[in-house]
């Protein structure tokens, strides 16, 4: 049930080139399913921010994100124990019920925080779960060592070979068996994957967002059954119900 709350910063800090985890403190019981976001009020902007959850509590969230503008941009600049205006629990999420014994989650660049708190939940079930995360080069490297520390398996690729293996995210899918994959990422990379993967599949989509819960139509995508807004029907669509 999507609300409105107001969280204290914890921390807001740097993670690697361009982007950064904040840490935020308040209610935040109506997050539900690991693949929501929430939409930021950031002071001196007339339009909220959404961002991807990467990890969740009642009382906490933690938020992992690129600067990519001046919105963000401020947003970096945020200080622990400022306030913040912050529409919570929007979007459907990833189910874990679709995930098998063997789940594959495929993240790329700003794309994975939100499967480190799938990946938290499905290892907590018991499942064998690995993880492939894809960069350009390993200056961007975020996350990895959270991810090992649950316990999954976890392959890095970059795209120059400075780190892990030389390549994109699905180069080296054809190692892996799997009963479900879960991916998010660039919309290039989403298609790359649909066509590389066999099997079910959920894929989160990173659209351009104004209201954040379905009201202005400014964030549709084509499905088999027509026109869906990424920020209500989605985030996560299933890989048979998407037309690219």
């Amino acid at each position: 049930m999507r609300g409105q709350e107001i969280f204290n910063v914890k921390q807001n800090y740097k993670l690697a080139d361009a982007v950064y985890r904040m840490e935020l403190e308040g209610n935040a019981s109506s997050v539900t399913a690991a693949g929501q976001f929430v939409n930021v009020k950031t002071s001196g902007f007339y339009l909220r921010r959404p961002f991807s959850v990467c990890d969740f509590s009642e009382n906490s969230l933690t938020i992992v994100y690129k600067t990519a503008g001046k919105g963000t941009e401020a947003f970096s600049r945020v200080k622990p124990g400022e306030k913040l205006d912050v529409l919570v629990g929007l979007g459907n999420g990833y189910s874990l019920d679709k995930s098998g014994e063997r789940p594959l989650l495929i993240g790329g660049g700003v794309g994975i925080p939100p499967l480190y708190g799938l990946a938290k939940r499905l290892a907590a079930q018991g499942r064998e779960v690995n993880v492939v995360l894809g960069f350009n080069t390993a200056s961007e490297i975020f996350l990895e060592k959270d991810f090992r520390a649950l316990g999954v398996g976890v392959t890095v690729t970059t795209v120059d070979g400075s780190y892990g293996k030389k390549g994109l995210v699905t180069d080296v899918l054809g190692s892996f068996s799997y009963t479900h994959h879960y991916t998010c990422g660039p919309r290039a990379m989403l298609k790359a994957v649909y066509e590389k993967t066999t099997g079910g599949g959920s894929y989160s989509l990173e659209e351009r967002m104004a209201c954040g819960f379905g009201a202005c139509l400014a964030c549709t995508c084509k499905t088999t059954y027509g026109h869906a807004r990424v920020c209500k029907e989605g985030p996560v669509f299933e890989k048979e119900d998407l037309v690219w």
